[in-house]
């Protein structure tokens, strides 16, 4: 694969249909099926290791790195600042992945164009608040509380994040789950800088049989509204959990304290992979 380019065989042509956006508005996500092919996956995967192990030709100081928690709990996860932390696949998370050409280049496909103007307007131009590497390492991971995909330091609302899978995505595992349609209460908790349930309100309305597990293959992509409530538990089995989210956003949102806007990845003078690549 060239390093500034993603050409999965599918990915390129495919569109959504107003049927499957029907289910999304009404559920709160859809899954698109594989969209990636087995040898673009690979690419990723490996991409995604070398940058965890300190191999890739990554620009560290540009990316937010966080380390695993050792006991499972959210609050004991590492700091979360920028900087590599050291080689090892026991990363929790890794933000500031535009910066990334491979990464971007599988942003910036048209199908996720496509997603983005059906929720912003087709004429909008889009940025992204974080686009950020999830894993839950073997035996490893840790419980994400309920919560919405809010942040009140944004001038709007976020309303569309893209979930890909780039290793099978279990119950075991620690896979999203979700409450279907719960997107429609609007944001639930405005207090909380970040969208998290306070414990009251996920015993209301994150009643375990109400709550979805979002399994999905290697490959597979799901969109999420990002006022779904949704959690993950830790990982349970012998395989990693490894995936790639995208928040997508309106360009014209700004960070409430600093004015700063943020990178923007369809529209006039969006990034390209050329541009950030080392």
């Amino acid at each position: 694969m060239n390093p500034t380019t993603l050409p999965a065989s599918k990915i390129k042509t495919l569109k959504i249909t107003d049927d499957q956006w029907k289910e999304y508005e009404e559920r709160g996500y859809l899954n698109l099926g594989k969209l990636v092919n087995d040898a673009d996956l690979a690419e990723l995967q490996r991409r995604i290791d070398d940058i965890m192990l300190g191999k890739a030709p990554a620009d560290y100081t540009r990316m937010m790195m966080q380390l695993d928690s050792e006991s499972g709990k959210y609050e004991e996860a590492g700091e979360q600042t920028k900087g590599f932390k050291g080689s090892t696949t026991n990363y929790r998370k890794i933000q500031d992945l535009e910066f990334d050409p491979l990464f971007l280049a599988f942003m910036q496909e048209p199908i996720f164009h496509d997603s983005c103007a059906r929720v912003y307007g087709k004429d909008a131009e889009i940025s992204c608040f974080r686009a950020m590497f999830m894993n839950k390492p073997a035996h490893k991971g840790t419980w994400l509380p309920w919560h919405q995909d809010r942040w009140s330091t944004l001038s709007m609302d976020p309303l569309l994040t893209v979930w890909t899978a780039l290793d099978p995505a279990t119950e075991a595992n620690g896979c999203v789950q979700v409450i279907p349609g719960s997107h429609k209460m609007g944001v639930i908790n405005p207090e909380h800088p970040s969208g998290f349930l306070t414990k009251e309100m996920a015993e209301k309305h994150c009643k375990p049989e109400k709550a979805i597990k979002l399994e999905l293959k290697a490959g597979e992509v799901a969109l999420l509204h990002n006022w779904l409530l949704h959690a993950s538990d830790v990982n349970r089995s012998d395989t990693s959990r490894r995936a790639f989210s995208v928040c997508y956003m309106d360009a014209r949102t700004r960070d409430t304290k600093t004015g700063t806007p943020y990178s923007k990845i369809f529209g006039k003078e969006a990034l390209t992979p050329e541009s950030v690549r080392r």
